[in-house]
């Protein structure tokens, strides 16, 4: 197999045309939460599953054509604003509004509103499928507060997950759901503190995989049960509702905070003929 290395024209011409309505999200955690803790920074930890001597596994994105949207740029067309409210455990409305670019980077904000908690989402216009997806960011530091980089599509359900659990920001937790069913939560301990500074975090999804890296580095990878569904790239910030255990207790004294994102990139897999 191949990470087919795309221009931003290319890109563009490539995804528009797939582009879907976009459906509701509903990205909570599964009811199973019995985590793996990972402990070392020892990749042998997870045996031949990480493939990192894998002569295909995808350079670190660093290249300006492979980022979908630069952030230092403002506002990206390939994406939208999310309005309305998710329901459980989500605790927020996400508002337009949220979403800020200042300082080179965007910013989703969770914040205290007149009614309650206004969130923020933002997620791509188009539908995409196998590729290599990353993206440049800083998480909130708050517990109880989640950010995210991830796929979704409502129907199946199919996801693939990177999730900051506010209570614990030195470490990051993978996930994935096939046609609704998760319980593929994997805790992943960085060695820093991912709300103090841009670290680069991806994923490298194909037919029969996933592998998550950080900082270019393959930390984990599934080989189960792989979601196979085109999905919308998404990002969000937001307040969980009754699963202290998972994201920590809320600590809405520390309103507002934010999430900010740099970039977000994607090539597309192709088979080798």
């Amino acid at each position: 197999m191949k990470i087919r290395r795309l221009s931003v024209i290319a890109a563009l011409l490539l995804l528009f045309p797939c582009a879907c309505a976009p459906q509701s999200t509903d990205n909570g955690p599964s009811d199973s939460q019995d985590n793996s803790q990972n402990n070392s920074q020892d990749d042998t930890q997870n045996g031949s599953e990480n493939g990192s001597g894998d002569a295909d596994a995808p350079l670190r994105l660093t290249a300006e054509e492979e980022k979908i949207a630069v952030f230092s740029a403002g506002d990206s067309p390939l994406f939208n604003k999310r309005s309305g409210r998710n329901g459980d455990p989500f605790d927020c409305v996400f508002l337009p509004a949220n979403v800020r670019f200042t300082d080179g980077a965007m910013q989703l904000y969770l914040t205290k509103e007149q009614n309650g908690y206004g969130g923020a989402e933002y997620r791509s216009r188009a539908y995409y499928s196998y590729g290599f997806y990353s993206v440049s960011m800083k998480a909130a530091a708050c517990p109880g507060v989640i950010s995210s980089f991830f796929t979704y599509t409502g129907n199946p359900w199919d996801e693939i997950d990177i999730e900051f659990l506010g209570k614990n920001t030195e470490e990051i937790q993978f996930n994935y759901y096939t046609k609704g069913q998760g319980g593929h939560e994997f805790v992943y301990q960085l060695g820093f503190d991912g709300a103090a500074e841009f670290h680069e975090y991806a994923f490298l999804w194909l037919p029969d995989s996933i592998t998550w890296y950080v900082d270019g580095r393959a930390v984990h990878t599934a080989e189960t049960n792989i979601p196979s569904a085109p999905t919308q790239i998404m990002m969000n910030v937001w307040n969980c509702r009754g699963n202290d255990g998972w994201s920590g207790k809320f600590e809405e004294n520390l309103l507002p905070v934010c999430a900010n994102y740099q970039w977000i990139g994607y090539s597309p897999y192709t088979a080798e003929q």
